[in-house]
């Protein structure tokens, strides 16, 4: 019998595609747009690392909030407001100081949202369906990058170097995301316990969590240092001697096929267990890791593109759903939001440590080596929890 998704998880599910539609949609012309307004590649770096380091360390603080107080909907309904109002922002000045202050309000939001959006959707499931529940929520956020590149191509072909009028675009989905906030209804909530909450919420959570949860997030920790941006795969293509049409359209591709497999990853892995489908899911990372170490034909990328695919669809709603199955309810959003934050800023030294690599000896060494790394980590989560 199919699962019962409860109408909170669609408005939630709509809320997520609606904001990566907007956030997607900027995302291929993001470094060029801040390159054209004076931004050098080291203020780039600068900025997305301020960024990401905001969004980091405020997922375990509004997180660990959401669980103290029991409530998850406002900090649902402020960080989508503020993502939405990002969008805009980029285009009205084009002084330093007011995009730095624009794209760390975008990852702000992000960090508001992101627990008590978890909690909210794991509370949310029916017994024996979480996994199904993240599934599906992953799948339609990652529609919205498919949708937000589409417009984006169609509207740069009649109106190239319009970039201005993109972020102004940008806003109409967001508003879409905030409106729909606005009709989910929260149930009654438990409230945590009745502790400070503080920036460093993350290192004392982590000390008082569940041995369980430790050992689960150090392994997901260490796949994160290994996980480089997307932005490398594309890079790789391009260096192959692809167009940029053809860079985005397998980014595209990538994204559909990811939508596509999330809801029945998820369903597969309430049926088999979030371990077993986790570690397929790994398996078909160092596959695709080395894949790209050696290819440079384009239906070599295609393929290996679908495995990419594949393996996001089995591992990034998975391990949430996995997490949440191992602490107490009143912790769900300080134990996935802690997570999340480490992940951030795992995210920002992997792909440091990638492009160092590249640099130094090449994308074969880049790639190998995390494709190892995580075949290694299959080994360790194949004897987690036994």
């Amino acid at each position: 019998m199919s699962p019962k998704l409860s109408r909170t998880i669609w408005l939630l599910s709509f809320v997520s595609l609606f904001t990566d539609m907007a956030s997607e949609m900027l995302y291929p012309v993001m470094p060029v747009y801040l390159r054209e307004i004076g931004f050098s590649v080291l203020m780039i770096g600068i900025l997305e690392g301020i960024a990401e380091a905001v969004a980091g360390l405020s997922k375990s603080y509004f997180g660990g909030l959401s669980d103290r107080t029991g409530s998850r909907l406002p900090f649902v309904q402020w960080g989508y407001a503020l993502s939405a109002v990002s969008k805009p922002m980029m285009a009205l000045l084009t002084k330093p100081w007011w995009i730095f202050l624009a794209r760390t309000t975008d990852r702000l939001g992000k960090g508001i949202r992101t627990g008590a959006r978890d909690a909210l959707l794991s509370q949310e499931a029916a017994p024996g369906q979480k996994g199904t529940v993240f599934g599906f929520h992953r799948a339609m956020d990652t529609m919205g990058a498919v949708f937000g590149p589409l417009v984006a191509l169609a509207f740069l072909y009649f109106f190239p170097g319009q970039y201005t009028w993109l972020f102004l675009i940008a806003f109409i989905p967001g508003v879409f995301a905030i409106l729909l906030t606005r009709l989910i209804r929260e149930g009654p909530n438990q409230p945590g316990k009745p502790q400070a909450v503080s920036l460093l919420h993350a290192f004392r959570y982590w000390k008082e969590s569940p041995a369980q949860y430790r050992s689960l997030v150090g392994g997901l920790l260490l796949f994160a240092l290994v996980n480089s941006s997307d932005l490398l795969l594309l890079l790789k293509v391009r260096e192959s001697g692809y167009s940029d049409q053809q860079v985005i359209g397998l980014y595209i591709f990538y994204n559909l096929f990811y939508a596509l497999m999330a809801y029945p990853a998820g369903r597969l892995a309430d049926k088999l267990g979030m371990r077993n489908v986790f570690i397929a899911g790994l398996a078909l990372f160092s596959l695709c890791y080395a894949g790209f170490a050696f290819q440079d034909n384009v239906y070599g990328y295609l393929f290996l593109f679908i495995c990419y695919g594949a393996y996001a669809a089995a591992t990034e709603g998975v391990a949430k759903a996995w997490i949440s199955g191992l602490v107490d309810r009143t912790e769900t959003a300080t134990a996935i939001g802690t997570y999340t934050g480490f992940q951030s800023i795992a995210a920002l030294l992997a792909s440091s440590l990638a492009g160092a690599t590249w640099y130094a000896f090449g994308p074969a060494w880049a790639f190998g080596i995390s494709a190892l790394v995580a075949l290694v980590l299959c080994i360790y989560f194949l004897r987690l929890n036994r």
